[in-house]
């Protein structure tokens, strides 16, 4: 016989959750300058429709052959995002099954590679995405890795010498793209003598999938990469998902099979319609989004070096994509440093920097600015945004101090811009799950 329940603590706990979850969204969305590289928001419409019946719903299998009855509006809102993530990036193949962009790189390892295989890849301290390397999704699948070498001085591939470890240890994949991505890697000279040897390419997009839709990053897959990963909640602003994409039919079909029935069986498709809606505003907003993000993180990094912080690639414009690399070794470390900031509402992340041996208090700070700009943030807030930095982290002032402008600060930017509103449709019948039930 099962212990009886005290009613009353049960909702003393349920209005815990609905506290927690609450002060929670008031404070990341009203109340914090959040600069995690890895982070975005979604638009008004695309989180409304969010919340829908498909969240309970099942759907295994292909698009338009699903092994589940009741899936034909799921697989119709499937075959619109694999149409426009394709006519997005110019692909001939776009599968958005994968639940996460870790589980794209895995079905598109799975797809190609078998146990023992070598692959080359960047190490997590020059910037790769633990599901590159044997910790994660590479160690999983039993392959095997080598190092591409990194030129500390370019922060980027050594492609000298990464064509040397290519030609010598011959792997059977190359990945390149990482989470640290500050330059476009050397994609086309890398692809050419990966081919040259029977090696296959794969571009994990997660961090630059949006840039590369703005057209201000080189898109991989008109570079010579055979396959091109990503999730679509970076600066690719939808629902946390992956995505995984091909222009070689051949390797279209493994793709297919590897992603089902290898490494999903559900795909969470209840976020369907906010990707297509997401991709819809990328289409539309794409290009001056992406823009303004490239223009936001280099003006950050020019304010940032200018208050005496160690910002890397000074000589090179310091990046091309969303994101900034800060060396804080000198101010305690990147886990002391965000610590700090944190206390102060700005919300960053400790990030190994080459030549780091562990990431608990590694020797940078890694930045985005994807989604301040799509809260409207311009040049001149990255600027208030280093001054709010430097008096936490260069002055030492007490971050209690600071935090009251911040939030005072942060009280003009509530509105998201680059995607649709509610009211743009408010016109067109909707039937939300809440005010169906109620």
């Amino acid at each position: 016989m099962s212990p009886s329940i005290d009613d009353s603590s049960l909702i003393d706990l349920t209005r815990k959750v609905l506290e927690i979850v609450s002060t929670h969204n008031r404070w990341r969305r009203l109340e914090t300058i959040n600069l995690i590289a890895s982070e975005n928001v979604m638009s008004p419409l695309a989180e409304y429709v969010y919340l829908n019946d498909m969240m309970g719903r099942y759907a295994e299998g292909p698009t338009g052959n699903k092994y589940y009855q009741g899936t034909k509006y799921m697989d119709m809102l499937e075959k619109i995002c694999n149409d426009l993530m394709c006519r997005l990036f110019n692909a001939k193949y776009a599968d958005v099954r994968p639940v996460s962009g870790t589980v794209a790189n895995i079905a598109a390892l799975y797809a190609i590679t078998e146990a023992g295989d070598l692959v080359a890849s960047l190490p997590i301290s020059a910037g790769a995405h633990i599901s590159h390397r044997k910790v994660g999704a590479v160690g999983v699948l039993r392959l095997r890795t080598v190092d591409l070498p990194w030129d500390p001085e370019t922060l980027n591939i050594d492609l000298d010498r990464a064509v040397k470890v290519i030609e010598e240890k011959k792997p059977k994949v190359v990945i390149l793209g990482a989470s640290v991505y500050l330059f476009p890697h050397p994609m086309k000279e890398i692809a050419d003598v990966a081919h040259s040897i029977g090696a296959l390419v794969v571009h994990d997009s997660a961090h630059v999938l949006g840039l590369i839709a703005g057209k201000v990053f080189p898109n991989p897959l008109e570079n010579e990469c055979d396959i091109m990963t990503a999730s679509t909640h970076k600066t690719f602003p939808g629902p946390q998902g992956g995505v995984v994409f091909t222009n070689r039919m051949d390797l279209a079909e493994k793709l297919d099979k590897a992603v089902f029935p290898g490494v999903t069986s559900n795909y969470h498709q209840h976020r369907y319609p906010s990707l297509a809606i997401t991709a819809i505003e990328m289409l539309k907003y794409g290009e001056e989004y992406a823009r303004q993000i490239v223009r936001n993180a280099q003006k950050l990094a020019e304010a940032l070096a200018e208050r005496g912080f160690k910002v890397l690639g000074e000589p090179l414009g310091y990046t091309r994509t969303h994101q900034v690399l800060l060396d804080v070794s000198k101010l305690g470390g990147g886990a002391k440093c965000a610590s700090l900031l944190e206390e102060a509402n700005i919300i960053v992340n400790k990030n190994m920097l080459p030549g780091d041996k562990a990431p608990d208090n590694p020797s940078g700070i890694r930045i985005g600015v994807q989604e301040m700009t799509r809260f409207g943030m311009k040049e001149n807030e990255m600027e208030t945004i280093a001054d709010f930095m430097a008096k936490i982290l260069i002055e030492g002032r007490d971050p209690a101090e600071v935090k009251p402008k911040v939030v005072e600060f942060r009280k003009e930017f509530t509105k998201i811009h680059y995607g649709f509103s509610i009211k743009d449709f408010e016109n067109i019948k909707y039937c939300n799950i809440i005010s169906l039930l109620e």
